[in-house]
């Protein structure tokens, strides 16, 4: 039992998490002569052709039937437009280092919308460790905040456009949890939300940005594949499965830890320097990420957790 649960949960947890904290930088360098929104569009175009692949590749048909028409559409909706676009035209107001601390509220909507959509009641081991999580990511806000001052128009609307992102993302994540869609092969899915999504953000980025737009650096197209593939083909690839077996609610506990680990690759890279606030905050997440995460008898688990 604990190691499948190490195998299913754990170790997917860890890999998905891992590359999430290093996209922030990646998408930073996104944002320049290309427009935010045809970015995103040249990311999900590359990466439903590839998860099309991957599905082919783990013997899934492709063709899924006018009931997945639905279910595609709102994941390719929420997750792979709403999201994306929301969170790398929220870089054009504030740093990625707030944008990734504030996306790590996204803990609070999907406990909420798991308990009202999916029934699945957070239980006070996680209500008090998630406590302690939202103090930590509060002190983590403040030193970025401290360190990257910003117009109070620019903060409001880079806020906002984080708070739209987040519940793309929280109402995909318990969407695609629920038994209809759950009866759908995985990777073809994700293949057709992808490309669902791919759709909507090339007419987006028609309407608000104009004509594509292309950068001639090799790093930019090294970036796009990066975020195409390892940052959203792997990653969902893991991620959504560990969504089904412990719930959406815990599952966005990967995004408590993305923003230390982008502190770290910054550290790293950039030279970052760590505060007694930022490292108190850090400590004070990780904790409250292990104590909601950790088994204990008042801990409700989904039914289909293994």
């Amino acid at each position: 039992m604990r190691h499948s649960r190490a195998t299913d949960v754990v170790l997917p947890f860890a890999i998905f998490t891992a590359i999430w904290g290093s996209t922030w930088i990646v998408i930073r360098d996104q944002i320049g002569t290309v427009p935010p929104q045809w970015s995103v569009a040249y990311r999900f175009i590359l990466a439903s052709v590839a998860m099309a692949a991957v599905a082919r590749w783990k013997g899934e048909k492709l063709g899924l039937g006018r009931g997945a028409l639905l279910p595609a559409l709102f994941l390719g909706l929420a997750q792979f437009c709403v999201n994306f676009n929301a969170v790398y035209l929220a870089e054009r107001h504030i740093t990625s280092g707030i944008v990734a601390t504030i996306f790590a509220l996204l803990l609070i909507p999907s406990t909420l919308m798991a308990w009202a959509f999916l029934g699945h009641r957070p239980s006070k081991r996680f209500v008090w460790s998630s406590l302690v999580a939202i103090v930590g990511i509060s002190m983590l806000f403040v030193h970025e905040f401290q360190q990257h001052a910003a117009r109070a128009d620019e903060i409001a609307v880079g806020l906002g456009l984080t708070f739209v992102g987040m519940i793309g993302a929280s109402a995909a994540n318990v969407y695609q949890a629920r038994p209809e869609v759950r009866r759908f092969p995985l990777f073809a899915m994700l293949a057709w939300s992808m490309a669902t999504g791919a759709m909507l953000n090339v007419a987006f980025a028609l309407t608000m940005a104009g004509p594509p737009v292309f950068d001639n650096r090799i790093g930019y197209w090294a970036g796009v594949l990066y975020l195409a593939l390892p940052a959203s083909v792997l990653t969902f690839s893991l991620y959504y499965p560990v969504v089904r077996k412990i719930g959406p609610a815990k599952a966005a506990y990967s995004s408590v830890i993305v923003p230390i680990i982008a502190m770290a690759f910054s550290t790293a890279l950039e030279g970052y320097r760590w505060t007694p606030l930022a490292v108190a905050g850090a400590f004070l997440a990780l904790g409250g990420m292990l104590g909601a995460l950790t088994r204990g008898r008042n801990v409700v688990v989904p039914p289909d957790a293994a």
